[in-house]
């Protein structure tokens, strides 16, 4: 219902032939375009487009260009991981979100499951084994460990996991102190304790995220359950108008009316509780 709206119109007027939006990364600086590739994308999912979409199948051959060589991201190689690693990562989570049908990207999701596995197969998550898989499977050269407790690596293998793995990381997710690195840093089994803010959005995109694992809705009662707690009096959500941040929200145009900020928010917490009872 919001495809038409003019945050979507805004966005898709900047991308340009290739199918790019300026960068691709979301940290990165000192671009020409007002948006990132990435927060376009992850912009463009919230507002409901899909792989159906020309947008998104224009971006997405962008990004498999990029994957496979035929092109390359405009973003300054960076030091810290081995930049080819991490640009093979980012591209293909984000073509996953929306197909699973490309064999490049589902080529390195496999790659990462492998790994993820590994950590996991004790039943609980181990360290070192991550290390050792990581270095033989993706074989970086160099630079900082990537770390599982990410946006990537937790997108892009949450089909790839058998039940049993799959339990495991999940407790780990939620148990990690500092959440998931790019959408929250804070403790996922711990709500936030004022709902009306950016921070309590951001927890919701960490929730989401995990919706993408089979056996989320196993784990995340306690979610529905905060949910339901900061329902107000019309029986509706409202997060107050600090979540305004042009990723998350807003849905709607025009967020002057309360009732439409209360329709917006209501949407996005009514879809996350049907996915995870769903689960």
């Amino acid at each position: 219902m919001h495809k038409n709206g003019k945050w979507a119109k805004q966005i898709i007027s900047l991308q340009d032939e290739e199918g790019k939006w300026g960068y691709f990364h979301s940290m990165s600086k000192f671009s020409d375009s007002p948006i990132t590739t990435e927060q376009a994308l992850r912009r463009l999912e919230r507002l409901g487009y899909t792989i159906e979409d020309e947008c998104i199948q224009k971006a997405v051959r962008y990004m498999n260009d990029c994957l496979t060589g035929k092109n390359n991201i405009p973003d300054g190689r960076e030091k810290i991981h081995d930049w080819d690693v991490f640009t093979s990562l980012i591209l293909s989570a984000w073509i996953r979100r929306f197909t699973g049908d490309n064999p490049d990207a589902n080529r390195v999701a496999k790659q990462w499951g492998d790994v993820v596995s590994a950590a996991f197969a004790g039943g609980t998550y181990n360290h070192d084994e991550y290390v050792t898989a990581y270095r033989d499977i993706i074989k970086p050269n160099g630079g900082r460990l990537v770390n599982f407790l990410n946006f990537y690596p937790i997108s892009i293998v949450s089909d790839l996991l058998d039940e049993k793995t799959e339990f495991a990381a999940i407790d780990y997710i939620l148990s990690g102190d500092n959440g998931i690195y790019y959408i929250y840093d804070g403790k996922i089994s711990v709500p936030p304790k004022i709902f009306e803010s950016r921070e309590s959005s951001r927890y919701l995109a960490a929730v989401e995220l995990l919706t993408g694992y089979k056996q989320s809705g196993h784990k995340l009662n306690f979610v529905i359950d905060w949910l339901n707690d900061n329902r107000n009096e019309n029986g509706k959500w409202d997060m107050g108008k600090s979540v305004n941040d042009k990723m998350y929200f807003p849905l709607s145009d025009d967020w002057r009316k309360k009732e439409t900020r209360e329709a917006d928010c209501t949407e996005r917490i009514t879809g996350l509780i049907k996915k995870l009872q769903a689960d």
